[in-house]
């Protein structure tokens, strides 16, 4: 780790100044990097295409990769509203004095040196940034090779911004994308105090299984939606397709739908718009049975189910009841977000308490899972682990907190 050691150091040592940063200022920095990021916008996405250059355009990642003027628009917006967010710090989470006249109080901190290993997903450069910088937090950054003209941009971008107001660029770095870069920032123990991968299931998983420092899982999303004999149909075509299709390469989208059998005979028209648009069904045997013969319609094995597809594919699983549809979940889920359509109170609620996953919903688009849609700022990512943080990680998880006690000269008999 020698190599990338001084890098840690730099972060640890600047993050610790962060701290002292006023949140005036911090918007200020916030500010200025969207109306940068929008006026650079050419140069951002000259450099972004050199990246896609590398990639073939049929790659599911190639949708992430790729930057436009609106994208760029639409970060800028998120950095606006990260910016018009409270500052997570010193919030008192709990206060006392005990008998013995100590004041203790629970104060929101940094977590300190966030680590971010992602792939080919420049958007997370800037998204990161901001939400560390609010939240106070040194950062370092290891994108995939495929991102790294476009990353390095935005890098210039943050670190300019930074560097006219006097803040301490050294604490945000972005690491080579060497292979060996990963392993030295997995066993940073001691200069990264949590790493959060971004990515797919065999990243995260790498990740995990080689990681010296403490890892919050994010991203991952095998996703479902159980249509209930209930259902409203209308209702149902809309959600799906919109889950499915809206952006596929993303974490959100839909990889499984589950149909009561008792609507089979309705199955054509639910799909009939996902078909529209290109998607390829891998359909179960009853499924099948129902839907007309179609060169995206195929048979479905069970190497489908439990498959986070990220392009224009889907399964389909046909179940008997509410039972199997949970039980179905239960075994294929990533606990990312699951859904429910249906007009059954009691099949809704007892979805929504059963199944064990970071966001469920009723009767709504799995879309929506994001942090900017549920009014958090931009995201760190998806945490669908249970420790620390769960569902979309924005300014509050990425705290932690101290304990503040202070006293008149006692001592403890």
């Amino acid at each position: 780790m020698s190599e990338y050691s001084s890098i840690f150091e730099q972060v640890q040592r600047n993050s610790r100044k962060l701290t002292g940063i006023s949140d005036a200022v911090v918007n200020i920095v916030l500010g200025e990097l969207a109306s940068l990021a929008e006026r650079e916008f050419a140069f951002i996405l000259a450099e972004n295409q050199k990246d896609l250059d590398r990639m073939e355009t049929s790659n599911p990642m190639y949708d992430r990769l790729l930057l436009t003027e609106a994208r760029i628009k639409s970060i800028a917006g998120e950095i606006r509203q990260v910016m018009s967010l409270p500052s997570p710090l010193q919030q008192m989470l709990e206060e006392k004095t005990l008998d013995n006249g100590l004041s203790i109080r629970k104060i929101s901190v940094p977590l300190g040196v966030i680590g971010i290993i992602y792939e080919a997903r420049p958007n997370v450069t800037f998204d990161v940034f901001a939400l560390a910088l609010k939240s106070g937090n040194g950062l370092v950054l290891k994108g995939g090779s495929d991102a790294d003209f476009s990353n390095r941009a935005i890098m210039k971008l943050i670190h300019q911004v930074l560097a006219k107001h006097g803040l301490p660029s050294d604490a945000f770095q972005l690491l080579p994308p060497e292979r060996a870069a990963t392993k030295a920032l997995l066993e940073a123990v001691g200069y990264v105090d949590v790493i959060i991968p971004r990515g797919s299931q065999g990243l995260i998983n790498f990740v995990r299984q080689n990681a010296k420092v403490p890892v919050i899982e994010t991203g991952a999303g095998i996703v479902h939606v159980f249509v209930d004999k209930s259902a409203d149909l209308e209702k149902a075509k809309k959600i799906i397709h919109n889950a499915k299709t809206r952006r596929p390469s993303v974490c959100n989208s839909l990889d499984c739908l589950i149909i009561h059998e008792d609507l089979l005979d309705e199955l054509s028209e639910l799909v009939f718009p996902l078909m529209l648009d290109g998607v390829k069904i891998y359909a179960d045997d009853r499924s099948f049975a129902h839907l007309q013969r179609h060169e995206l319609i195929q048979k479905a094995d069970e190497s489908h189910f439990g498959t986070e597809f990220l392009s224009l594919k889907m399964a389909i699983k046909t179940v008997k009841n509410l039972e199997e549809a949970l039980d179905h979940i239960a075994t294929h889920s990533s606990k990312h977000s699951e859904a429910i359509i249906s007009e059954t109170p009691e099949n809704i609620e007892r979805f929504l308490l059963e199944v064990d996953a970071a966001a469920v919903y009723a009767n709504a688009s799995t879309a929506f899972t994001d942090g900017n849609q549920f009014g958090l700022g931009a995201e760190i990512g998806i945490s669908t682990q249970k420790l620390h943080a769960r569902g979309p990680m924005a300014l509050k998880e990425l705290t932690s907190y101290k304990w503040v006690i202070r006293g008149d000269g006692q001592v403890r008999k």
